[in-house]
């Protein structure tokens, strides 16, 4: 098992107070003359998110917005020269005709996840910077090919994991985990008992003429039409997307990872399928578990779409199991519960609603994350500036999106996997070894690590 060497060495003020997550620095934003060119791929609800987050932390150009909506393209104009009248802003609606024409220094990723890895290569091999939506890929060589790119370029690429981020999960690593309260740890939980699974039926319809159908699914399979996919209904799929593994345990299985400084799992089982949710169109699996096995010790996911959480205050989230204590972490708050008569600690989330009034106004957004957003941003400026890897480097977000990826694979081969990521293969299973990358739909060709 390789380990991953995370640095340890975040900087506390206080648990009320800002964070630095350049690990050296207090937070603040980062100012200057020197704004960097941005453009973003997929102005969605995620994609704006995200680039309204960096645009509240630095000074940034936004040189470029690129969408095969042009409904949705239209608005996030509209939104971006709201927020600041940008100059040189183009819209677009094929992401290479961008890249080639603003020449961007940064580029945000927002598209669906089968989009990930082409849109990732390219911009890399543009000459930007990446700040990647997880789960990074569809299927594992791309996962591998995009590491690659990033290496051979030279490029820095941030992925969305921002619970890497997320102040008081940095509190709790720092003040727990790092410090040593939970003792020697052999075992994880982590779960999501969220209703996510569509049960909708639609008819087929006429594609719009706003509306690129070809150019949204790209490589992967065309689906009839059945009404725009944006937002929820392309999670639906497995054509688009790694179901609720790749969507909601990669966040939850990264966390833990970071925490507790773990690698690649040295093998992965998985198991579930469509049991409950029969009805509808998706094919995604509304119940799974699956067993990332380590040295002497399991990190076991776990999530229904239906039913009850096993745990109301933390229905998705991760427990991490110590010989002294446990620690149970997610998106809203943290709980270390010690296994003697110790103090129990807690911590809630930063919200920032004084700081960043114009959140309030945002549609849609995650107001709950933003502050962990806007400091992943920071920590992926100041690794762009400074030639370093950020928190959550693209290397950390293939182990993670693999994993997932891996574990979706094992449900359906109904065995255990073990990847090597030196030969890139399944190990001792050539059938599985061939799903690791999926077939594009031409004229699309799939990247490999070796043609990047």
């Amino acid at each position: 098992m390789s380990e991953n060497k995370i640095d340890r060495r975040h900087f506390l003020r206080s648990s009320s107070m800002l964070l630095a997550m350049s690990a050296m620095h207090p937070y603040m934003p980062l100012t200057g003359t020197d704004a960097k060119r941005v453009a973003l791929i997929g102005t969605g609800w995620y994609g704006k998110s995200d680039l309204f987050r960096l645009m509240q932390v630095a000074p940034v150009n936004v040189v470029g917005l690129c969408d095969v909506d042009a409904h949705e393209l239209k608005q996030a104009v509209q939104m971006v020269n709201a927020r600041k009248p940008q100059k040189n802003l183009q819209a677009f609606g094929d992401y290479r005709t961008m890249l080639k024409e603003t020449k961007p220094d940064i580029v945000l990723i927002g598209t669906p996840d089968h989009w990930h890895a082409l849109q990732a290569i390219d911009a890399i091999k543009s000459g930007a910077h990446l700040y990647l939506q997880k789960p990074i890929s569809k299927d594992v060589m791309e996962g591998e090919a995009i590491l690659a790119a990033a290496r051979k370029y030279n490029r820095t690429v941030q992925v969305g994991t921002q619970r890497r981020s997320t102040p008081h999960l940095v509190e709790a690593k720092q003040k727990i985990v790092d410090a040593g309260l939970l003792g020697k740890v052999h075992h994880a939980e982590m779960c999501c008992y969220y209703h996510m699974h569509s049960d909708a039926n639609p008819p087929l319809q006429k594609v719009p003429d706003f509306f690129d159908y070809e150019m949204w699914t790209g490589p992967a399979p065309l689906r009839p039409y059945d009404g725009l996919p944006h937002r929820g209904w392309w999670r639906a799929f497995m054509e688009y997307g790694n179901g609720i593994m790749g969507d909601m345990c990669i966040h939850m299985f990264d966390a833990v990872r970071w925490m507790l400084g773990l690698g690649w799992p040295k093998s992965v089982y998985s198991n579930g399928g469509v049991y409950a949710d029969k009805n509808g169109k998706s094919n995604i699996a509304d119940t799974q578990t699956a067993v990332f096995a380590y040295e002497d010790m399991d990190c076991v996911w776990q999530h229904r779409t239906w039913g009850t959480a096993a745990d109301p205050e933390y229905p998705w989230a991760f427990k991490i199991y110590g010989e002294n204590g446990t620690l149970c972490g997610d998106v809203w708050k943290y709980d270390f519960i010690p296994n003697d008569d110790g103090k129990k600690l807690h911590g809630d989330l930063l919200w920032e609603k004084e700081k960043y009034p114009e959140d309030l106004k945002e549609p849609n957004i995650e107001l709950h994350v933003a502050s962990a957003t806007r400091r992943h941003m920071i920590n992926f400026l100041e690794a762009v500036d400074k030639g370093i890897k950020p928190v959550a480097d693209i290397e950390q977000g293939h182990i993670s999106t693999a994993s997932c990826i891996i574990a979706n694979l094992s449900m359906q081969l109904k065995r255990p996997l073990s990847y090597d990521p030196i030969q890139r293969v399944i190990i001792n299973d050539e059938e599985a070894t061939k799903l690791l990358m999926r077939t594009y739909r031409p004229p699309w060709q799939h990247p490999t690590p070796e043609n990047v």
